[in-house]
């Protein structure tokens, strides 16, 4: 029904757009040719023609923008409430089902176990979306620090093979060649959610067999990159900007349907522009994996944190 009525409103808009701009073609015309031997009129009628379209185009242009910006929270809120409602239903059902049959030590084992799963999806589903509302908005309580990434990275590696169940050697990451120690400064807690989403990114886009590598290197002697590889759906090349905006998300085949809210990856890009940084994505097409690169400036010498 939403989708109906938001192709309605696109259609009303461009006809209204054309329609407008044919009225005002129409007028330039009449105008010229009534006053065709008044070559001041001719310039004032052209100018306001001009306008008239410019303003017809711009208005067009930004009802559309709405338009499609209206309809991604529309996809987020239906996601969110598919991601916040699946685990609690899941939750109820087996409280539900201990209640009335309470079984045997090993069964119940297993219950608990899938219910603390599911806590852990709501979990991270609250704390991204309040994540993304904190961000840009608050007020910084503790000062930047200095942070070495590589032990950071082997964090975030270590929790994502435990919160998905995951072998060792299904994410790993290269050493750093002549063991270097690479520091940024900032803000520890935040690095921590760009990289756990970018983890969690390419393991929910590997439904084949997750298979991640990581690297930590240095580009142009000032700039520290986080290269996270995967193997899996890959990405057209229309979407590798599209990916980073609000409640944007890639667009999934008929075979393969990706849960998400929309924000994970526009966090990672906030948290790595508040640091100075960006991020960007890049892949040789569908099917064959994606590399997000995090860049960040690299701590050199003795720098100290700025003043906040």
């Amino acid at each position: 029904m939403n989708l109906t009525r938001r192709g309605g409103a696109k259609a009303l808009f461009i006809t209204l757009g054309v329609c407008l701009i044919i009225l005002a073609v129409v007028l330039n015309i009449t105008w010229i040719d009534n006053n065709g031997r008044r070559l001041a009129f001719d310039l004032l009628g052209v100018l306001l023609f001009s306008i008239l379209i410019a303003g017809v185009v711009l208005n067009t242009v930004f009802l559309l923008r709405e338009v499609r910006r209206n309809e991604r929270q529309d996809s987020f809120l239906n996601a969110v409430t598919h991601e916040l409602k699946t685990p609690i239903a899941s939750i109820r059902l087996y409280l539900e089902t201990l209640q009335r049959h309470p079984g045997d030590e090993q069964q119940r084992q297993r219950f608990y176990a899938i219910m603390r799963e599911d806590t852990d999806r709501l979990l991270a589903t609250v704390e991204t979306i309040l994540k993304a509302g904190e961000l840009g908005q608050r007020q910084r309580v503790h000062q930047r620090t200095r942070v070495e990434m590589y032990p950071l990275v082997a964090e975030c590696i270590a929790t994502v093979l435990l919160r998905h169940h995951l072998q060792p050697e299904q994410i790993t990451i290269a050493d750093i060649p002549g063991k270097v120690r690479l520091f940024v400064i900032g803000y520890p807690e935040d690095l921590r959610t760009a990289i756990l989403n970018l983890l969690d990114n390419a393991i929910k886009y590997s439904p084949k067999g997750v298979h991640i590598f990581c690297r930590l290197g240095i580009e142009r002697y000032t700039w520290l990159v986080l290269a996270i590889t995967d193997a899996g759906l890959g990405l057209q090349p229309r979407e590798l900007n599209r990916i980073f905006k609000r409640f944007y998300r890639a667009p999934s085949n008929d075979h393969v349907k990706i849960k998400g809210t929309g924000l994970g990856l526009f966090l990672v890009r906030t948290i790595a522009r508040q640091h100075g940084g960006d991020i960007r994505a890049t892949s040789e097409g569908p099917g064959k994996g994606s590399t997000f690169v995090l860049k960040l400036p690299l701590l050199i010498g003795g720098e100290q944190p700025p003043a906040q």
